[in-house]
Order: C-alpha cells, then sequence, then structure tokens
C-alpha cells in the first residue's frame, strides 16, 4: 500500500513538475472541447506572437489564401519564447531584425486593444525546455487571459510545432509522443487549469498534419517534389539542410493548416498562386500533392477535437 501511495506522489510531481502547479486531468480536458467554434463569418485579423517558425512567410501564404479582407500583425523573436514577449526585462532575442516589417505591432498593445479576431502563441523549442526553464503554461494563461479581458470573443491558438528533424529520438516518434506528453499534457492542461482563460486555447497541430502527410508520402516513394520529409526544410546557399526551420514547401504546408482550422475550410484542392514575403512568386505544386496536402490536413484538423473544428463522423 506503501509503495502504491508513493509511486502516485511520485507520478503527480512528475506531472507537475514539482511546483505545485494545477493541472487538468486528460478527459477534463478533453471536456474543454466537446462543443466546436463556428465557423467565422468573415474574414479575419490575426496576431501571431513566436519566432521564426511562425516566420513571415507562413502569415502572408495565409493572407493570399484566405484573400480580401484577412489581416495579420505580428511580434517575433529568435527562438523567443512567450514569457520574453510578455515581460519587459526578458530580452527578444533579435527583435530588432524580426520585426523589422510592415506587419509588425506591439505585442502587449495589439492583444490590449481587442481588435484581433485571433492570438496564434508559439512558445519556443525545444519544448522540454520551454517547460523546464520558461514557465509556458503560466505564459500561455497569460496571454489567453489577456486577449480576451479585452475581447471576450478573441480565439486563442496555440501553434504545434516541432523539433529538429535530426532529434536523437526520431522525429516521427516525437511527433507521435509530444502531442499528448508536452502540448496537452502540460502547455494546455496547466494553461488553463485555472478555468480563468475566458474559453479553451485551441491547436494548431502543424507538427501532426506534417507527420501524417510525410508517411503517406514517403509510403508512396514521393509526390511531385515531395520526396521525402527533408523537402519539408529549407536548404541554405551552401546546400545544407536547415534541421529546423522550413522551406517554402514546408512553409506552404503550414499555412494550409491554419487556413483550415482558423477558417474552418478544406484547403484548396488545386494548385494555388502564392508569392513569398519577399515577393517571389512561388512555383505551383502538382494537382496531385495539392490534393494529398488537403486531403491529410482537412483529416486531422477534422479528428482532433482541439482544433475547434466541427469533427467529422467516424
Amino acid at each position: 500500500m506503501f509503495l502504491r501511495h508513493s509511486l502516485k506522489v511520485a507520478l503527480a510531481c512528475i506531472l507537475t513538475a514539482c511546483n505545485g502547479q494545477k493541472t487538468l486531468e486528460p478527459a477534463e480536458l478533453a471536456t474543454m472541447y466537446a462543443q466546436p467554434l463556428a465557423p467565422p463569418d468573415k474574414p479575419l485579423r490575426v496576431f501571431y506572437i513566436g519566432h521564426s517558425l511562425v516566420n513571415k512567410d507562413v502569415p502572408m501564404m495565409l493572407e493570399q489564401l484566405a484573400g480580401t479582407g484577412h489581416d495579420h500583425r505580428s511580434q517575433l523573436g529568435w527562438g523567443a519564447s512567450l514569457r520574453s514577449h510578455w515581460e519587459p526585462d526578458v530580452p527578444v532575442n533579435g527583435f530588432d531584425v524580426e520585426n523589422a516589417h510592415p506587419r509588425y505591432q506591439d505585442a502587449r498593445q495589439a492583444v490590449d486593444s481587442g481588435r484581433f479576431d485571433v492570438l496564434v502563441l508559439a512558445e519556443s523549442v525545444e519544448i522540454k525546455d520551454a517547460i523546464k526553464y520558461q514557465q509556458s503554461p503560466k505564459y500561455i494563461r497569460q496571454w489567453a487571459r489577456a486577449a480576451r479581458t479585452a475581447n471576450p470573443q478573441t480565439r486563442v491558438y496555440l501553434y504545434e510545432l516541432w523539433h529538429e528533424l535530426n532529434d536523437a529520438k526520431g522525429w516521427l516518434e516525437r511527433l507521435d509522443e509530444d502531442l499528448a506528453l508536452y502540448w496537452e499534457g502540460v502547455l494546455l492542461a496547466q494553461g488553463m487549469a485555472h478555468g480563468d482563460t475566458g474559453g479553451p486555447v485551441y491547436v494548431i497541430p502543424a507538427g501532426q498534419v506534417m507527420a501524417r502527410l510525410v508517411r503517406e508520402v514517403e509510403s508512396r516513394g514521393g509526390v511531385d517534389r515531395l520526396r521525402s520529409r527533408e523537402d519539408l526544410f529549407n536548404v541554405n546557399d551552401k546546400g545544407e539542410r536547415d534541421m529546423i526551420h522550413l522551406s517554402p514547401l514546408g512553409n506552404y504546408l503550414v499555412a494550409l493548416t491554419h487556413y483550415a482550422v482558423l477558417y474552418h475550410r478544406p484547403p484548396p484542392t488545386e494548385p494555388f498562386d502564392v508569392q513569398l514575403v519577399d515577393g517571389t512568386p512561388w512555383k505551383p505544386i502538382s494537382p496531385e500533392l495539392a490534393r494529398l496536402m488537403s486531403q491529410v490536413i482537412w483529416s486531422v484538423v477534422t479528428s482532433y477535437p482541439k482544433t475547434g473544428v466541427a469533427q467529422s463522423k467516424p
């Protein structure tokens, strides 16, 4: 009996990082997403808080996908945590470089204005380190509370990210494991445990979309220009593969995922002409890859209630 009790205490300590942090059990967390959101009835104003995995191309691609009326602003940094964006005495690395563009807006002023329909939060990665050192759940709670204090109708989303392509545990393995373990089990479960965020923090499951698409593409031996997971990641001028930052193709996939979640619509099933943020036209993907991307994204989004999108019937 004593051993069983000790194991329970140890497990509880692990789950709450031994700091007394309140947390929601998985079933309690799930009930918060039982009722889907209504699809938006107008173009959205979106504010992004994050870093280079938001980058500037994803929001601009989304703006082109969504069409007239959609608008966005952002505050970004290099590997910046949500804590650094909130606390005035914690520096945001790369602030001057990442925000030297017309769509920058001060994050606290933007959120406090109540003018944005959507707030997208991107925590720094490695996610385990962000939880350990940057108090991630606390700052998800802070940003969500601030947004809904200013405007109770604000839709708040956590952008589920990925980790380095060469992760020792395995890239797909980490995507499979981390969703429930960290994104849900710590960031959401602890961030919303106090019941004062004005509603759920929803999820943009970019990592899950990438994992499902990669499995499908690699099982086929490649589709169009997407031959393997590496093609989702950038290559520098020296021909070296970036292990975490996306290629234009990867950014387009993520922008389509944002589109599906925020607008409750399947992404386009035909090739779509977009420009990169520097004005460079991006060569459209093939019809086959466009259809596959749309199908995979919509399948993930409508089988994961935490997106806030109405779910497909089993």
